[in-house]
């Protein structure tokens, strides 16, 4: 085969190897978005579709994988050689090549802890996945109380959905699948239904507190453009892009742009205009409040399933959703709602999973965004592995959101060549950071896990052209 054909064939054959490792997971659970622990009511707000297959959607277990046939060790070494012998590398890196049983081909330090940039969001994201109903959504709901010589209140309420839409209900993408313009809809309808049309509004940004970033985390987060702090509620994360980009791209990758400092109070903002247009007048601006807790809402919209929305943090790298999956953790674990306490969340999963953070290993935060986190290319490997053995099916959502190499994600440019739809991986990128974990199909069957970390490399683009062609030499191992 040749062009076009080999193309599908690699991509069929990722498709139906690299998933299909997951033994006993049942995608259709998933796939029926059944309400969670996040979701307030099973029924959908008017208006609200639930969306079908798109780019972001995670991929689907098929079958059962042959993980037992051993990778050659001395293949295996003479791919980290190659890798080694790279000019510019310098000498703090670490390699592991392993069977999909954690049987270990070959690697070089492989204890050692190193600085993993991005890599380390596939810890957050087993861990979530590990501890969160990944088929529930997040809610962001309208309340309305009266009371005698008042006026009518609202009260726009977010439950950490920051990827609201500024307009209608977006079925066909996980950014903006849950519209302000929807919610303003169907408030207004309400809202009009027992002769209102007059309100004040204020929002609630409660969720997670005051305190909305790892400390540190400035240091790699220059105008602001990598990371909006973990809030209630934003929409497109709080970027600022033009109408035209977001609408013409609402999932796009690599959208660094500055971000609203106030995100909750933005889309308190969007959210009142949207409903001007219904016809529904605002006294004064929108302000902070708090919802009263016995009440219900009068109109909600609902995001994509977490599932959805941790592929689509995945493959775009996404760091504010990677800390924002770290704080739903540890309101779910029960650890203190705050960044510390998101670290200790996903260190209290992981370790349910058998995964263990010790020997000076640190998460600095849930992204890999803030200096001074130290892990070790085992304990990657390690989550990889765990999610691939058919042992562990509720972290099956963190392989399959992996960026496939050579077409989806930020490895659509990595790994061309004979990696290309073989490897699911997770990348890593920092000024002096170099990194990538993930399983690959073997093209003589079977499954093997890998993780790679480079920091401090004396030429980096040779440092990253070494990490690809190591993936390169995988799938034949």
């Amino acid at each position: 085969m040749r062009g076009p054909q080999r193309h599908v064939a690699r991509t069929l054959l990722a498709a139906g190897l690299v998933v299909v490792a997951f033994a006993g997971y049942v995608a259709a659970d998933i796939a029926d978005l059944v309400p969670g622990p996040l979701t307030r009511d099973a029924r959908p707000s008017q208006g609200q579709a639930a969306g079908p297959a798109q780019a972001w959607a995670p991929a689907r277990v098929a079958g059962d994988l042959e993980t037992g046939r051993g990778v050659d060790a001395a293949a295996a070494q003479g791919v980290i050689d190659t890798f080694a012998a790279t000019p510019g590398l310098g000498s703090d890196y670490s390699v592991l090549i392993a069977d999909a049983d954690g049987t270990v081909a070959a690697e070089r330090d492989q204890e050692n802890l190193r600085q993993p940039a991005s890599t380390l969001k596939t810890l957050t994201a087993a861990a979530a996945a590990g501890s969160l109903d990944m088929g529930s959504t997040i809610p962001t709901e309208a309340y309305l109380s009266q009371s005698a010589g008042a006026g009518a209140k609202l009260t726009l309420k977010g439950q950490g959905d920051m990827l609201l839409g500024p307009g209608a209900s977006d079925p066909n993408h996980v950014n903006g699948r849950a519209g302000l313009g929807t919610l303003a809809q169907e408030t207004a309808q309400v809202l009009k239904a027992r002769s209102i049309s007059k309100v004040s509004l204020a929002y609630d940004a409660g969720k997670f507190g005051s305190v909305r970033s790892s400390q540190g985390i400035e240091a790699n987060n220059p105008g602001g453009v990598y990371f909006t702090p973990t809030s209630a509620m934003a929409v497109d994360e709080g970027r600022q892009r033009s109408p035209q980009d977001r609408d013409a791209a609402p999932d796009a990758a690599g959208v660094y742009v500055p971000h609203d400092q106030d995100p909750e109070g933005q889309a308190a903002r969007v959210f009142a205009q949207r409903l001007r247009e219904q016809g529904i007048d605002l006294e004064g601006e929108p302000s902070a409040g708090q919802a009263a807790q016995a009440d219900q809402p009068l109109a909600q919209v609902q995001s994509a399933p977490l599932i959805q929305i941790m592929a689509y943090m995945l493959r775009t790298s996404d760091n504010t959703l990677a800390e924002l999956f770290g704080r739903l953790t540890a309101i779910k674990e029960g650890k203190e709602n705050s960044p510390e306490g998101a670290v200790q969340a996903v260190g209290q999963a992981l370790e349910r999973e058998g995964i263990k953070l010790e020997g000076g290993a640190h998460m600095a935060d849930c992204s890999g965004l803030s200096p001074g986190s130290q892990v070790s290319v085992t304990t990657l490997a390690a989550v990889q592995r765990l999610a691939c053995d058919g042992r562990h099916g509720r972290l099956a959502p963190l392989v399959e959101g992996l960026s496939v190499a050579g077409l989806v994600g930020t490895a659509a440019n990595r790994g061309r060549g004979p990696a290309s739809g073989l490897a699911r991986v997770k990348t890593g990128s920092l000024d002096q950071v170099t990194a990538m974990t993930g399983n690959v199909s073997r093209t003589r069957g079977g499954l093997l896990v890998f993780a790679v970390i480079v920091n401090n490399p004396s030429d980096m683009g040779a440092a990253v052209k070494a990490v690809d062609t190591l993936l390169s030499g995988l799938p034949q191992l």
